[in-house]
């Protein structure tokens, strides 16, 4: 494995780009890992208390495994990156992970991390209007593509405002897009607010005691900036790239 450390930097995390492989085909991991656990929230995995966060990006030439081997390639990568399953909370993608943005926001001792990465050419829609082209079947689901957040507070997060900040990550994920004009991938005629398979991890520090994360508060203001930010710079990245 090589291992690129970043110059991102956080309270007590360190945060790294892993390249390394999976059956011979070369894979690359966002690792983030914490000095001692902490209490997170994944959109996937529920309330964990974590070692480390990942955010993994498979090739193409994966797609037609990972749809039908999802679980175990997961457990897979884990175990390459020497990780307990127990303690990781992690999400995956078909972006690059070197086209990951980072934003942090700050204000008077609170602090707010976000990493993103976003693809948006394949699989943006509009929620409850466009139709869904996907079905979970014994666990195991059609499509991959996604908008990607890591979301990491210095404050100390009761359990309802980590859920509450999933709101106000997903409404700041959409302003991003309404912001850059991005449309459905099914219907150019209608705004995008999000993929089809968008995901979220909150993780929660040891600062000060905060039980709400909603536009209402200074957090919750935060936490939208930096999300907003990171998802346009993210969507940039992979766009630009991609055309380049």
């Amino acid at each position: 494995m090589f291992r690129k450390q970043l110059h991102w930097q956080f309270e007590g995390a360190i945060a790294e780009i892993i390249r390394h492989n999976f059956r011979d085909v070369p894979i690359k991991t966002l690792v983030i890992s914490f000095t001692h656990p902490h209490k997170a929230l994944s959109s996937r995995e529920g309330f964990k208390e974590v070692s480390a966060v990942c955010n993994n990006f498979n090739p193409p030439q994966l797609w037609d495994f990972i749809h039908q081997n999802w679980e175990l390639y997961l457990a897979e990568i884990i175990v390459d990156l020497k990780l307990l399953p127990s303690k990781v909370a992690i999400l995956s993608t078909g972006v690059d992970i070197d086209h990951c943005a980072f934003k942090v926001e700050e204000y008077e001792g609170l602090n707010v991390s976000a990493f993103v990465t976003a693809g948006v050419e394949s699989n943006a829609m509009r929620i409850g209007v466009d139709k869904a082209g996907g079905i979970e079947r014994e666990g195991k689901f059609e499509q991959i593509g996604t908008i990607n957040t890591i979301l990491l507070a210095n404050a100390c997060l009761s359990e309802s405002a980590m859920v509450r900040s999933l709101i106000t990550v997903t409404e700041a994920k959409t302003l991003a897009l309404q912001d850059m004009d991005i449309r459905s991938s099914y219907d150019p005629n209608i705004q995008a607010t999000g993929t089809g398979t968008d995901n979220v991890i909150i993780v929660s520090g040891e600062g000060p005691d905060v039980s709400y994360c909603g536009g209402h508060c200074k957090i919750g203001e935060l936490m939208a900036r930096a999300v907003t930010l990171a998802t346009k710079e993210a969507i940039l990245k992979h766009s630009n790239t991609r055309s380049g």
